[in-house]
């Protein structure tokens, strides 16, 4: 398969785990990467907010990519997506040949957001990556986390003389207009939906091509886009009715869904640190009481 058709159904974003003194944990990253490709994805990103990209030093980046990637080639039928998240676009396009050439087999392109850039800035920052690689390209759209906004005709317009953009990432909330007028253009450009997929229900409707959560619990994910695309609706909708109050309150804050999918990993044995870079997210009594009810209520998921 296509490192494009390799990019459907559920995309986790990895997690990076820490040591107790702070240092990354390749060991432990490594066991998660492992974890996730077994757990019925046939691809994965790291550098999203939910990995902690802008708490990573450039060497960090280096090693965890390598990792990586060593940990995913052998597979013909997954995709490992590296994100490319520099505000610079020097930088940012020398990262995305870096990545391209180690192996990843498509990127994930956040935009720069930081001082508000012109709408004209962030276009040229988009097609210089563009024109740097051949590889599948990711434009991720974050307006909630990032304060930009780029219209599906502009994306639209760049895919048209650029065929390497495959795919948009919407985090618009909501999420589904997007979804919509990304099909429904000339060509036609796929979407994955992330921000937890709690808009999951609606973005399956419009046609969505997967749902980008984070890693700790993927095999729900899994399940409720399977038996969508098995036609068993009705179980989807409940699955997710019933997986809503955890990441709606979770996705509340970026640092709290991240500490949240740690403890997670923890509980379940794949990390051994549920550390997250200070400054970060304490959980109180409650929030780990939610956790362990949420565990509860999905271990038959969560083998």
């Amino acid at each position: 398969m296509s490192a494009v058709s390799n990019i459907r159904g559920v995309s986790p974003v990895m997690a990076v785990p820490f040591t107790n003194d702070g240092e990354v944990d390749l060991t432990g990253f490594r066991a998660l990467v492992r974890h996730v490709s077994k757990s019925g994805v046939t691809s994965a990103m790291l550098f999203g907010f939910a990995s902690e990209f802008y708490k990573l030093t450039d060497e960090e980046r280096t090693a965890l990519r390598s990792s990586f990637l060593e940990e995913t080639r052998a597979r013909d039928d997954f995709t490992a997506i590296v994100s490319v998240t520099d505000h610079a676009t020097e930088v940012a396009v020398r990262r995305a040949r870096e990545s391209a050439a180690a192996g990843s087999g498509a990127l994930n392109l956040l935009p720069p957001y930081m001082l508000a850039p012109s709408r004209d800035a962030v276009l040229s920052h988009v097609t210089a990556v563009l024109e740097a690689v051949e590889i599948p390209v990711i434009v991720q759209v974050a307006p909630a986390l990032t304060g930009l906004s780029l219209e599906a005709s502009s994306l639209v317009a760049l895919a048209r003389s650029h065929p390497n953009l495959s795919m948009v990432k919407v985090e618009s909330i909501p999420p589904g207009r997007m979804i919509s007028e990304l099909a429904g253009a000339r060509p036609s450009l796929p979407a994955m939906v992330g921000y937890a997929g709690v808009q999951l229900p609606d973005a399956l409707r419009r046609g969505v091509a997967g749902v980008q959560p984070g890693s700790s619990f993927p095999e729900i994910y899994v399940a409720i886009w399977d038996a969508w695309a098995a036609g068993e609706t009705d179980e989807a909708l409940d699955l997710h009715r019933r997986l809503l109050p955890y990441i709606s309150y979770w996705m509340q804050n970026v640092e709290l869904i991240a500490q949240a999918e740690k403890t997670i990993l923890t509980r379940r044995g794949i990390i051994a640190n549920d550390r997250c870079r200070k400054p970060g997210w304490t959980l109180d009594r409650d929030e780990m009481d939610t956790i362990e009810r949420f565990l509860k209520e999905f271990a038959s998921f969560l083998y």
